[in-house]
């Protein structure tokens, strides 16, 4: 169920509510946020927010992937680079990582849907 004023659970902080005046700008900046910078010098991706929406989740997916890559081969890779508290505090960053990777990807699903005008 979706809050009065908010999107539904998920949804980003920074976005306002689909349907809301303005909701699409606020998106865009939001998404734009999320994906790579030279993205922001592409406006056709400012012009069609489905399609930077789009790019977005593909962008976070392809990240996740990455850092759970990272977390299986850190110890193998960087084991005999690393003193032992270096290790466990670069697992720790890409664990935290990969939790907001998580809820971001989530999060931009929900927006990309919206975009769509698919009923959350």
């Amino acid at each position: 169920m979706t809050r009065p004023g908010a999107g539904p659970p998920g949804w980003p902080v920074q976005v306002l509510p689909a349907g809301a005046p303005g909701w699409r700008r606020s998106a865009v900046g939001w998404l734009l946020d999320h994906c790579p910078p030279d993205y922001r010098g592409h406006p056709v991706l400012q012009r069609h927010p489905v399609a930077l929406a789009w790019l977005a989740v593909l962008h976070l997916q392809a990240s996740l992937q990455g850092c759970r890559q990272a977390i299986a081969t850190v110890r193998a890779d960087l084991g005999d680079q690393l003193p032992p508290d270096a290790l466990s505090a670069v697992l720790e960053a890409l664990e935290t990582e990969q939790a907001r990777l998580l809820a971001t990807g989530r999060a931009a699903g929900l927006v990309e849907r919206s975009l769509r005008d698919v009923r959350l």
